[in-house]
């Protein structure tokens, strides 16, 4: 691997590592909030419990993702600071806003909220765990806003002495035709990711506390109904790509020839390339219809979109790597898929209707656990929402290639001149030896939170009477 291979591999690891946590972290938030102002409406104890529990969660996830976040934005100077100088008038104030406003909103009013119990008046205390949700929210609508630049770059013009890109409308850049139908499709998997964790960690203690019943088909209504959201609103993300980056599309596909109602591959065995594979699974029409909108809708082929950019750029491949798109494309929905089918299942065998049904398996009975391989399954929850984002992700970014911001500069134009293989090696195995041991603290405080004992019931009081010390 040469030393831009290298680079990218860099930036890959530690933006893949990152997302881990801020998809968790901002349906933490959104769960914390919901079960603060249930308890306030319900004055059910069970809704408090599980409100200080959700939120040690999010204290947690998020200190893990700030530390990742800090380490990719110094990527910008360290691997790419070529990119860092022509764009820095586009990103900075993007970055600057996010890291000024949203950042340090969800940073003070989540400390508001932790040590504001016996504090704050109660609706004044609820209020900033609201802010805190919507923090995480404007957060990563900036940070979406200034990756959909790179997907479709407005809102900017070159400086005729400098030759930098500089920002024209902060306004018109938060309003990119790709963000507004990014944002809504990354909270539906930010949901899912969340609903996984809490699931899991519902299953697992479910014969400790009624409340992780609770729990536990939070995160699964969660992960349902944010995977059916992740649905439709990647149905309109595809056929906004599709007009913006119609290349990603057809690798999506390893669509070579441009086609009339172009099918959609579901397994394809074999080579990818002008050949077909020897063996595929298609749906008819169904790439036209993600792409397009209609069944017959015509989509562009790899060989007429590379002739059509050799025209317009200049020499040079414009193909991004076929088999990556294609298979991280249906990774993405499978997992996606699978995620939602656990959780249906979970919410269907929970449910009082079902528990003396014969067929099926003595699953759930209020204050026992979750026997056998069934309970084995849902533990790993939290993985298929995570796979179907990193996938995702993946996807949209490397189908991007070999576009650094797409039409305007290549990959091989950012990166940091000078930079060595070797100081990239000795950079990424430190990130990687640092996001291994964060990634075990993580864990371990996750678990440790889990085996806790809610806060005890008093003697003699019913699970939903009101709180004894409140605040």
């Amino acid at each position: 691997m040469d030393v831009l291979d290298l680079t990218r591999l860099q930036f890959a690891v530690v933006t893949i590592y990152h997302y881990l946590f801020v998809p968790l972290s901002i349906c933490l938030s959104a769960a914390a909030a919901g079960l603060h102002l249930t308890w306030l409406r319900t004055r059910a104890e069970r809704h408090l419990l599980l409100t200080k529990f959700v939120g040690k969660l999010l204290i947690v996830t998020f200190a893990v993702g700030v530390v990742t976040g800090l380490v990719q934005e110094f990527q910008f100077g360290l691997g790419w600071s070529a990119f860092a100088k022509f764009y820095g008038d586009v990103f900075g104030p993007t970055l600057a806003v996010e890291g000024m406003l949203a950042f340090f909103l969800e940073a003070t009013f989540l400390a508001l909220w932790y040590f504001g119990w016996d504090r704050l008046p109660r609706k004044v205390h609820a209020a900033t765990i609201v802010v805190v949700a919507a923090g995480t929210l404007l957060s990563a609508y900036i940070i979406l806003a200034g990756n959909s630049f790179m997907q479709n770059p407005v809102a900017y013009a070159l400086d005729p002495v400098t030759g930098r890109a500089h920002l024209t409308s902060f306004g018109e850049l938060l309003t990119n035709e790709v963000v507004l139908a990014a944002f809504p499709h990354t909270m539906a998997g930010a949901a899912m990711a969340g609903g996984g964790l809490l699931l899991a960690i519902g299953v697992w203690r479910l014969a400790a506390d009624r409340a992780f019943r609770t729990l536990a088909r939070l995160g699964a209504w969660l992960m349902l109904v944010g995977g059916a959201l992740t649905a439709i609103t990647g149905d309109h993300l595809g056929k906004v790509m599709t007009a913006v980056q119609p290349m990603k599309m057809a690798a999506a596909e390893a669509l070579y020839e441009t086609t009339t109602g172009a099918p959609f591959s579901v397994l394809a065995i074999g080579r990818l390339g002008h050949e077909k594979p020897f063996l595929t699974i298609e749906i008819p029409h169904l790439l036209s219809l993600l792409g397009t909108g209609s069944f017959g809708g015509t989509v562009q082929g790899i060989d007429d979109l590379q002739a059509q950019y050799t025209a317009q750029f200049g020499p040079g491949s414009y193909v991004p790597m076929i088999p990556v798109a294609f298979w991280t494309f249906r990774l993405m929905i499978g997992a996606g898929v699978a995620g939602m089918a656990l959780a249906a299942y979970y919410l269907w065998v929970s449910s009082e209707r079902t528990w003396r049904l014969p067929l099926l398996p003595a699953f759930l009975q209020m204050g026992a656990g979750v026997p056998g391989w069934t309970k084995r399954i849902l533990l790993l929850s939290p993985l298929l929402p995570a796979a179907a984002n990193t996938f995702g992700w993946i996807f949209t970014e490397t189908a991007r290639q070999p576009w650094l911001a797409f039409g305007i500069s290549k990959v091989s134009d950012g990166i940091s001149p000078g930079l060595t293989s070797a100081e990239v090696l000795l950079s990424l195995g430190g990130f990687t030896l640092v996001y291994g041991l964060l990634a075990v603290a993580w864990y371990k405080l996750v678990v440790h939170l889990s085996r806790k004992p809610l806060a005890p019931e008093p003697a003699g009081r019913p699970a939903d009477a009101e709180p004894v010390p409140a605040y």
